[in-house]
């Protein structure tokens, strides 16, 4: 699903990304962790697409759907901004869009411009629109760092719910240390752009 092979990548002189390989297999969930600077949010850019690689091999293999850190919401209602993210029927459209305003606790803030929304709201938003449609790659960059600790949850459960229904591949960055309950995860932590711990957890959890 994702393979790596002789990574790096270098901003002047400055090495910020040095993985000699990395594979990651289909349906695995991967929490990236690791202090500001470690190379978590430019790994991500790059498995996206976003960013290109210095030097070295980065395969991937299937749909891949990015949230970076700071996602920019149209400026239009909650409602509008989520729609336009769906495909299909108009009525099918519109009773996805519905479910996915309840799942993401946006019901009341349906007709609000999603301009105005607080950081946390925002957050929530942009995860409902990548999380309307089914991905086989999810890459999610600290998609619960505004939110309050209720929020974080919702959030969190929101992200198990939906790997385990699709059986997707996650990569995911969390600077909190809190991050979804999954089967078939890993922790992978970055340190100066360097893997230096790689762990696969050995419970699987109930969802």
């Amino acid at each position: 699903m994702i393979k790596i092979n002789s990574l790096k990548k270098l901003y002047g002189d400055r090495t910020v990304l040095d993985i000699p390989e990395l594979e990651i297999s289909k349906g695995e969930h991967i929490i990236l962790i690791g202090h500001n600077g470690s190379g978590k949010s430019t790994l991500l850019k790059i498995l996206a697409g976003t960013e290109k690689q210095t030097e070295g091999e980065v395969l991937t293999k299937g749909q891949i759907y990015y949230l970076p850190q700071q996602s920019i919401p149209f400026n239009k209602s909650v409602k509008s901004n989520i729609l336009y993210c769906l495909e299909g029927k108009r009525k099918d459209k519109r009773e996805l869009c519905e479910k996915m305003l309840d799942a993401f606790n946006l019901k009341q803030l349906e007709s609000k411009n999603a301009k105005t929304l607080s950081g946390g709201e925002c957050q929530r938003l942009a995860l409902a629109r990548v999380l309307c449609k089914k991905g086989d790659i999810i890459l999610l960059d600290e998609p619960s760092s505004a939110a309050y600790s209720k929020g974080r949850e919702l959030i969190n459960k929101l992200i198990s719910d939906y790997c385990e229904k699709t059986g997707c591949t996650l990569v995911m960055t969390t600077h909190t240390g809190e991050y979804p309950k999954l089967n078939k995860l890993r922790i992978i932590e970055l340190c100066d752009g360097k893997i230096i711990s790689d762990t696969r957890e050995v419970e699987d959890y109930d969802a």
